[in-house]
């Protein structure tokens, strides 16, 4: 669709604004990491029990606490020389990382200070084009349609991953800013109390902040509730003509979803995690598995 010149792929007016104004929440552009081992002495306020987003990339394993992506959203790192984008919407639950690649070239994002269904809407600082964060794809501007590659992850403890990865890096709070580090302004939405902003999905299938892992395949959705595969355990499931090995990891204590190919070798699939209500908003004719 074009309005007034401008090319978009959900409605204008159901942008909001979520307070701040474009880079009102700084991403981190020079991160700053410290060994899984220092990173009790050197981080007092991290815990075994906090969350983070841990990623594997070209055999470096790093850990990003919840209580840093809090506060800027976005982190704009660089991995064995390649860029990598970290990113965390709070009010969704949604930790994702991208392979940043715009008109053939890696570049940075920013955090636009502008929602779509209670998400995360970034900025590439290549084109000024909006994204949405848990569709992976641009949805406002020049490259609307255009959707990033999505990386492998995991949501995890602190304490879990670092058993699973000693030689591990952790990012620290030397970010530039000042921020009330170890606290969440949004305690209040994780506990079910309030929601900050209006969204469309309203699905009773699940409450709107259980956790869930979705996919999307040649247009089709599939969601898989966290605490059902962790019932269930591992077991092949058969999707859009597709066949995949859903897991739940122990050592981690989260789920992994794997592709499976014709030779029977696992492909990670990738799945976005997030709450129910900001999954379903965005692929409204989703199906579950619960």
């Amino acid at each position: 669709m074009v309005t007034d010149g401008v090319r978009h792929s959900i409605p204008l007016d159901e942008i909001l604004s979520g307070g701040p104004p474009k880079d009102g929440i700084p991403s981190i552009d020079k991160p700053k990491f410290v060994s899984a081992a220092e990173a009790k002495q050197k981080l007092s306020w991290l815990t075994n029990d906090d969350v983070g987003l841990a990623l594997t990339f070209s055999g470096i394993s790093r850990f990003y606490p919840f209580d840093v992506l809090v506060w800027h959203e976005i982190v704009n790192d660089m991995i064995a020389g390649q860029r990598v984008l970290v990113t965390y919407c709070p009010l969704c639950y949604t930790a994702i990382v991208f392979d940043p690649v715009v008109q053939d070239e890696r570049v940075e994002f920013g955090v636009s200070g502008k929602l779509w269904n209670s998400n995360l809407l970034m900025y590439d600082r290549k084109t000024d084009t909006l994204w949405s964060q848990v569709k992976a794809e641009a949805v406002v501007g020049e490259m609307t349609g255009t959707r990033l590659k999505v990386t492998p992850s995991d949501v995890t403890r602190f304490g879990i991953w670092k058993e699973q990865f000693p030689q591990g890096e952790v990012l620290t709070d030397e970010t530039g800013t000042l921020r009330s580090y170890g606290g969440n302004p949004y305690a209040d939405s994780y506990e079910g109390i309030q929601t900050f902003f209006p969204y469309s999905g309203t699905d009773s299938r699940l409450g709107p902040q259980d956790i869930v892992l979705g996919i999307v395949i040649d247009g089709r959705a599939r969601a898989y509730h966290d605490r059902a595969v962790e019932r269930a355990g591992s077991f092949i499931d058969e999707f859009a003509g597709k066949k995949f090995s859903v897991e739940w990891n122990d050592e981690l204590h989260s789920v992994r979803i794997f592709e499976v190919q014709p030779d029977g070798s696992k492909v990670n699939a990738a799945p976005v995690i997030g709450f129910w209500f900001s999954w379903v908003s965005s692929y409204q004719d989703t199906e579950l598995f619960k």
